[in-house]
């Protein structure tokens, strides 16, 4: 007899575990949660002798592990439709932020508001990753870019994470962008980031990875090897914003650390593929700032493939180059500019956007022993969720073996 809290059936089940069914589909399946966890799952008529406290008959509908957007900015203070409007006249992104504009505008924007304030809007977003499945979301800082405003950041991050219903993992993004006290002595600024701010918000515990922009326009390998030193000393994973403007060596320097992952990654060559694969790297595709930048050199998903390099997708929700709220937004972008399957897409939005965030053991897909963060869709087949632009989908989702919708 096995004791459950809560039955789950007359549903199809994208488990998500590798095999030989696409999606790790069980059509006509059940399953059984006990104290927030998966306790059985399988075909309906395999149902073993069972008390459930509860029963919900799904109707028919699919079931995938609860979405992961492994990569967002979600908390940030203004906007930046003003630059959009720039862009679409023909000023360059890397030409807003070499005249003062672009992440150094937020900086400005995130520093004036409040913590509440932050919570607020952040809530207002985070919405609509809700409305399409999302159960955990990964949040950096990187828009204060001085001691308080970053510990801001992170503190309202983790407010999200208990009170919004919702898992948060954070990363702290002291090198994003250099701020304008600091415009002339960019030195001075790598130090306090590396050596003050990273450290007092490990010591406070707000810390679970650390991030840095890599580009010419951000910060350079030798500086962000300074910042992923001290990661190492501090016992912390890194991942990085890598290739996305040039070839700087990103994804070979996210190898050179075994990074969780390496994000972005339009412009990075075989070499650098082939150095993610040996250091087990996952590679988060950003279809939103690929659009939103009008870019035309797409990741190298060919050569990913090959290498057998891990695919994750992600919003990138930001307030200038991603103002993506949508996961099936982004997963319908992957498919059509960077050609993905509907299996990798939804691949990269659950176990391997898992996998991206170091958590692949209790989340990402369904299976016995893993928290029960599930989503409900009124679909017919799973690559609706990659197929519908803009369409409801979504009937309910699980945090914990709690209904949420």
């Amino acid at each position: 007899m096995i004791e459950a809290d809560l039955l789950l059936t007359h549903c199809h089940v994208a488990t998500m575990v590798e095999g030989d069914q696409p999606y790790g589909a069980i059509e006509d399946a059940a399953i059984l949660l006990k104290d927030g966890r998966i306790t059985w799952i399988g075909a309906r008529t395999d149902l073993p002798v069972h008390k459930a406290v509860e029963t919900h008959d799904l109707g028919g509908r699919w079931v995938t592990p609860g979405l992961i957007d492994c990569h967002t900015h979600l908390v940030f203070g203004g906007d930046r439709s003003g630059e959009f409007e720039q862009r679409l006249e023909g000023v360059t992104y890397e030409e807003i932020a070499r005249a003062g504009g672009g992440i150094v505008s937020s900086v400005r924007a995130t520093r004036e508001e409040s913590e509440e304030q932050l919570y607020a809007s952040a809530l207002k977003r985070l919405q609509g990753l809700k409305y399409t499945g999302v159960t955990t979301v990964e949040i950096k800082s990187g828009y204060g870019l001085d001691r308080d405003s970053e510990l801001k950041m992170l503190r309202v991050a983790r407010r999200i994470g208990r009170e919004a219903g919702v898992r948060v993992r954070t990363s702290y993004l002291g090198l994003h962008a250099v701020p304008p006290e600091y415009k002339a002595d960019r030195a001075t600024y790598v130090d306090k980031a590396v050596d003050d701010i990273l450290p007092a918000a490990h010591a406070e515990g707000l810390v679970d990875a650390v991030d840095a922009y890599c580009e010419p326009i951000a910060f350079s390998t030798q500086e962000v090897s300074r910042l992923f030193d001290k990661a190492e000393q501090l016992g912390l994973p890194v991942k990085l914003h890598a290739d996305q403007l040039s070839d700087g060596g990103g994804a070979a320097l996210a190898a050179r650390y075994h990074a969780l992952s390496a994000d972005h990654i339009e412009h990075t060559t075989e070499a650098g593929v082939k150095a993610m694969a040996e250091a087990g790297v996952v590679a988060v595709l950003l279809p939103g700032a690929f659009l939103m930048l009008r870019e035309t050199q797409v990741p190298p998903v060919a050569l990913l493939r090959q290498y057998g390099v891990r695919i994750a997708v992600a919003t990138d929700c930001n307030p200038g180059t991603s103002p993506v709220a949508s996961m099936t937004a982004a997963l319908n972008l992957a498919c059509v500019q960077f050609r993905l399957t509907p299996a990798e897409a939804l691949a990269g939005v659950t176990c391997e956007a898992a996998r991206a965030l170091g958590i692949l053991d209790d989340v990402g897909t369904i299976e016995v022993g893993k928290v029960a963060d599930l989503a409900v869709w009124d679909i017919r087949r799973p690559a609706e969720l990659c197929y519908w632009l803009g369409t409801p989908l979504l009937h309910a989702t699980y945090k914990d073996g709690v209904s949420r919708v």
